[in-house]
């Protein structure tokens, strides 16, 4: 079995010379369904007689391949395969954990060991016991539906592709082009003394440029990335998606920056394009309502949040055009499996109906501090070395439900600002006043887009931006963005998400110039 490692000589002139990579035969393959399931029945055997009231056995293997370049020169090839099981127990309440690198049956059973004796040391210092809501038991498998498989296209054709996007940009008239493509598999298996056996197989993309266009005059310089988004798809994502429109329309822009007039600071009327407004969901509804987070359990690391049990089922989050929901199921989401690591199947429901706040994201140990009878399924851990905590699903927002393109939006506002890509942004530890940027903003003037304006921020306090919201387009108009490396825990965890949303109107938000805040 080959070392898994890329392996590839220098560029020269934009050549790639010899450039090949060796990947063994992923790990999870040298082993046939019948030993690891036998692996795992000995895990939850052993647990048992040692008096676990629960347990539970989690096989991984993540794969992750980055090939990044810039100009005609590879900056990078990167290569990296992680497998690994771990053993949760609960005794007497008490959760008890351990993980190893080195997969048998007699590993399996130390391991196990040492996770019970774990949870009976753990006891002297539980303060609440461990209660899990039910779930059924399943035995079934789940795989990303793909087409073409990212591990299986050859470096060289990646290089290629990524070298035509950079070469593009510079006859375009960009200084500077830097690309990417990062492709990520996560297999699974997992099995518990609930009589569940579930195997599951993720994919996972993200492809994305970035360029710049320098001002030879002033010395001045201004950027912008791709519009493309991270996304639960195969390699057909790079061959599908219209790179060199995005890449003509961002020269294009970019090249206008330059010349854009600066924002008045005002109250204005915006308009936030979907490529933009997945990260205001993420940090303004995505983070404050994760459970574990408005109980307090982050608060060491990554804050708490406004949105506290005492306001579920009362507090008038946003206006009545506003629906969100988490969904682990959502089509090309990043978060999207069959079941969680707790075992749950997974689902959608409800975070935001009607403006209200009705629900949260749970895990089955979660669920029951809130009176919650089941798991939304949102146990999730990064790697096999790490237990498993609530993570956030796919958070959207749902279309309008009346007939509304970008155009008619536009066409109906009279005053406001378009904003474009995801930026800078700023939020408090609960996840309530923040500050947002983007990379294009549009001036609309009469229901037209009458320029681009630079140096622009909106300000406010979650609650009182989605009050604002008066408009959103249809399902013709709604997009997913989201990120790979969304962070929680100690230690911590990054984990894939998705958000979806067509684009939106809010009504007079204050908006900053960053140039003017800055000193400039």
């Amino acid at each position: 079995m080959a070392v898994p490692g890329a392996v590839f000589a220098n560029s020269i002139g934009g050549n790639v010379l010899g450039s090949t990579i060796e990947i063994s035969v992923p790990r999870h393959r040298m082993y046939d369904d019948e030993y690891i399931k036998k692996v795992a029945d000995t895990v939850l055997f052993t647990a048992k007689n040692s008096g676990a009231s629960y347990s539970d056995f989690r096989l991984s293997n993540f794969r992750s391949q980055n090939v990044s370049t810039r100009e005609q020169v590879i900056q990078s090839i990167r290569d990296n395969e992680n497998f690994g099981f771990a053993v949760r127990v609960i005794i007497e309440g008490t959760w008890g954990f351990a993980a190893s690198s080195t997969f048998s049956e007699d590993e399996a059973v130390r391991m196990t060991k040492i996770a019970c004796e774990t949870a009976k040391a753990n006891k002297r210092i539980q303060t609440n016991k461990v209660e899990l809501v039910p779930t059924p038991s399943y035995n079934e498998t789940w795989t990303t539906p793909i087409k073409k498989n990212a591990f299986e296209v050859s470096i060289d054709d990646k290089v290629n592709f990524l070298f035509n996007i950079n070469e593009k940009a510079k006859n375009l008239g960009a200084d500077f082009c830097s690309s990417f493509i990062w492709a990520v598999n996560e297999w699974k298996y997992f099995a518990s003394s609930e009589g569940s056996y579930i195997k599951q197989d993720l994919h996972r993309l993200w492809s994305a440029f970035d360029l710049t266009v320098v001002d030879k005059e002033t010395g001045n310089f201004e950027s912008r990335d791709s519009f493309t988004a991270p996304i639960g798809k195969g390699y057909e994502y790079v061959e599908e998606y219209d790179y060199m429109k995005d890449l003509e329309e961002a020269v294009e822009h970019t090249k206008m920056k330059h010349k854009a007039p600066s924002v008045e600071p005002a109250k204005r009327d915006i308009i936030l394009d979907s490529n933009h407004l997945w990260l205001t969901i993420h940090e303004s509804c995505g983070h404050p309502t994760e459970l574990d987070r408005a109980l307090g359990y982050e608060a060491n690391y990554a804050g708490t949040s406004f949105m506290t049990p005492d306001k579920l089922n009362k507090l008038q989050y946003g206006s009545n055009v506003i629906n969100i929901k988490g969904d682990r199921t959502q089509k090309d989401g990043l978060a999207t499996r069959g079941f969680d690591d707790d075992g749950v199947k997974t689902t959608e429901w409800d975070i935001i109906k009607g403006g209200k706040f009705v629900g949260y994201q749970t895990t089955r140990e979660m669920a029951k501090f809130i009176g919650e009878s089941a798991s939304n399924g949102c146990a999730y851990a990064d790697s096999w070395d790490h237990f498993p905590i609530q993570r956030m699903p796919n958070v959207s927002l749902q279309p309008g439900k009346n007939k509304l393109s970008l155009a008619d939006l536009i066409a109906d506002t009279e005053d406001a600002i378009f904003i474009k890509g995801s930026g800078s942004w700023s939020i408090d530890m609960q996840r309530y006043n923040f500050q947002f940027t983007g990379q294009e903003f549009w001036e609309i003037k009469n229901g037209k887009i009458t320029g681009m304006l630079k140096d622009v921020a909106y300000q406010g306090n979650t609650v009182d931006l989605w009050n604002s919201c008066d408009a959103v387009c249809d399902e013709t108009e709604y997009k997913l963005g989201g990120s790979f490396f969304c962070g929680k825990g100690e230690p911590g965890q990054v984990s894939p998400v998705s958000h979806g949303s067509s684009p939106a109107r809010f009504r007079k938000v204050n908006i900053l110039n960053t140039s003017k805040e800055a000193g400039n």
